[in-house]
């Protein structure tokens, strides 16, 4: 046991991927009803593995925090990403509730510690470190002690800055461990606590901040390529009629637009329609249209028959973005007749939404339309509408997002001080408004970068996640063991838990009964509010969903400032 644990020290990678190993199953075992999840599971593992080295070896395991970044930053990125298209409708919907639900959960929690630690005479450092930790941000504990160091904070006699320090730490390892398990578990289990069905609960939060799938995943997301279902066939026929003999397949098209000729087979030679042809007695040739129309095939041309030669026609599907065309303005109807040659209008979005298709529906510039067809059916079609169509492809997004999470970081790192107290977004979060402002940009025109892997997109935020809970786990579990000392323990433990949980519970007592906000959405702007980036992914998974990340930002950016200040506030008042 000691040389495996010595080795999982020496080796710090081999401890985060055995933890990711053993933390999944854990997180799936349900007991009536419960379960940790995957993130809470890594977490409780990674701790216990690192507290019994360091409690039976003395071992402790020394990983960079540049690898803690490194994973947060990509999973926030990732987040960013999923919530994007529906970020700016939701915040327009939302955006005071969610600003108001973050001022209830983090001035709650302030009171709830700072006055508990005053009724305890638990002693200075103690209310900035539970504070630090039951909001799980740790850079309270570095404005607390910019304060002692400062002089902000006058140190009592007999007190020193080291004393001052060590409360510090206790108070912050036992709350953090605690604050980041239940959290999970609140606001994983918060809708179904009051009888409301998580994964009903997050479709209704979809359809109704516009990402209904009637139309079809958004331009630039996963899936927007996916051909689905269609009434749309085709079937071959051997012309038969005179009076279709010398007329071209464009010819046909303008008398019958619901119906294209794709292909012409003549004896052995099989012929795209894209050279518009000419029609031979005895031609086959194949014809996609409405079921319908297609059964009177044999009335209009001849015959059908199985030929598969004429039928075997590649089908993809493609975001096309107007822009500056002459028919910009017109009607879906004269659109059809003027540019879809076979193709079929799949849906139509405007400004990031899906808006109906129908024939009297105007084309305006900006619009993106999802066209069905051959590939030079598309290929036409986009090139009069002054585009480039885009399909999901194995295009690689290495740069791209290596380019946003740059800009992210940038932005997220930049700092203002006021009155001794840094200011800044943060990375994390900066990363994540990256994301979205990608994700967004996307959808309103799919040229930005292509629709986005969902498989990708998973694998970041997965591993980001976990990998950054994992390192968080080493650093935190060894200090549980040292600050087990005396009954303060306790006070710690339940004041920590009391902060953790209680202002976020106020929080969606507020937006449940005062606002009257859908469970889902709301459970998302309490983890926002609480800053818990884990607590979030709990309530995307067990909704099925990530339409909850779409309340998450405000609330979170909001906090991680005025948290800051209260710590400061609590350590010179202490």
């Amino acid at each position: 046991m000691a040389w495996a644990l010595s080795y999982l020290a020496q080796n710090p990678f081999a401890y985060l991927f055995l933890t990711l190993a053993i933390g999944y199953p854990i997180g799936r075992i349900t007991i009536g009803g419960i379960s940790l999840g995957a993130t809470a599971g890594t977490l409780v593992t990674g701790i216990l593995i690192a507290l019994a080295s360091s409690a039976l070896y003395g071992i402790t395991y020394d990983i960079p925090g540049l690898v803690e970044d490194i994973f947060l930053m990509l999973f926030m990125y990732a987040l960013g990403m999923r919530v994007g298209p529906q970020f700016f409708s939701g915040l327009a919907r939302g955006g005071v509730d969610f600003l108001v639900i973050g001022l209830i959960v983090v001035f709650s929690n302030f009171l709830i510690v700072f006055l508990g630690v005053k009724l305890l005479d638990l002693g200075p450092g103690y209310a900035a470190g539970i504070i630090s930790g039951s909001y799980t941000v740790t850079a309270v504990m570095g404005v607390a002690q910019s304060a002692v160091n400062s002089g902000a904070f006058a140190l009592p006699e007999g007190v020193t800055a080291d004393m001052v320090g060590a409360n510090m730490a206790a108070g912050y390892a036992i709350s953090y461990v605690l604050s980041s398990i239940f959290i999970i578990l609140l606001i994983k289990y918060l809708p179904k606590m009051f009888g409301r069905d998580a994964v009903l609960e997050a479709q209704k939060a979809e359809q109704e901040f516009g990402s209904d799938d009637q139309s079809g995943a958004l331009p630039g997301t996963a899936g927007a390529s996916i051909l689905g279902f269609t009434d749309k066939q085709i079937r071959s026929y051997v012309v038969e009629h005179e009076e279709l003999v010398g007329k071209s397949v464009n010819d046909l098209f303008r008398l019958n637009p619901h119906a294209a000729i794709l292909k012409i087979v003549r004896g052995d030679e099989v012929i795209d329609a894209d050279s518009n042809p000419k029609l031979k007695m005895g031609d086959v040739v194949g014809i996609m249209g409405d079921y319908n129309l297609l059964l009177k095939g044999s009335d209009a041309l001849g015959r059908e028959v199985a030929d598969p030669r004429a039928r075997m026609v590649d089908i993809e599907v493609a975001d096309i973005h107007v822009g500056k065309t002459e028919y910009a303005g017109k009607t879906l109807q004269e659109l059809g007749l003027e540019i879809g040659y076979g193709v079929h209008l799949k849906a139509m979005f405007r400004s990031g939404l899906a808006i109906p298709h129908l024939p009297k529906t105007v084309v305006e510039k900006g619009d993106v339309l999802r066209l069905a067809g051959p590939t030079w059916c598309v290929n036409q079609a986009a090139k009069s509408l002054k585009a480039v169509p885009v399909v999901e492809s194995a295009y690689t997004e290495v740069s791209f997002m290596s380019f946003a999470l740059f800009i992210g970081f940038v932005i997220g790192h930049a700092s203002v001080e006021i009155s001794g107290i840094p200011f800044a977004l943060g990375t994390s979060a900066g990363c994540m408004l990256t994301g979205i402002l990608v994700s967004w940009l996307r959808t309103r025109n799919p040229d930005f970068g292509g629709p986005t892997s969902e498989g990708a997109r998973a694998f970041l935020n997965d591993i980001g996640l976990s990998l950054f809970v994992a390192v968080l786990a080493a650093s935190v579990g060894p200090k549980i063991l040292s600050s087990f000392q005396g009954t303060v323990v306790i006070w710690i433990s339940v004041l920590g838990v009391l902060g953790a949980l209680v202002p976020p519970f106020l929080a969606w007592l507020y937006g449940y009964y005062i606002r009257k906000m859908n469970p889902v959405i709301l459970a998302g702007a309490c983890a926002g509010g609480r800053n818990s980036t884990p607590a979030l992914n709990g309530i995307q998974e067990l909704s099925q969903s990530g339409i909850s990340a779409i309340a998450y930002p405000v609330p979170y950016a909001l906090t991680s400032a005025i948290v800051l200040i209260l710590g400061y506030i609590a350590m010179v008042f202490s």
